[in-house]
């Protein structure tokens, strides 16, 4: 997990933004509910738990991580699964439709 002194996180208006004094390493924007509807770690940053993290603060302010909105990218995609958070099928990419 990232060293708390490394970084620090603002939250305002369903915003979560975890930066430190040279750059943003993420952000994610969510509902009341906890609906994660857009998330972003920089990818200087990636798999060092900045996700989670962005996740555990969602949590820990909406009570739950709720519904994963889409699109959802391929990393999104192993990321959600590796917590064993469910997305929805539309967020699943679907093969494409033979042409007629």
């Amino acid at each position: 997990m990232p060293n708390p002194a490394d970084f620090q996180i603002d939250i305002a208006d369903g915003i979560v933004v975890i930066k430190n004094q040279n750059t943003t390493i993420g952000y994610s924007r969510f509902t009341s509910a906890g609906d994660v509807e857009y998330i972003y770690v920089n990818p200087m940053y990636r798999r060092q738990g900045y996700g989670t993290l962005l996740l555990d603060e969602i949590r820990s302010i909406a009570g739950q991580i709720g519904a994963i909105h889409t699109p959802v990218s391929p990393l999104g995609t192993a990321f959600f699964g590796a917590l064993d958070i469910a997305l929805p099928d539309s967020a699943i990419g679907q093969p494409d439709a033979k042409a007629r």
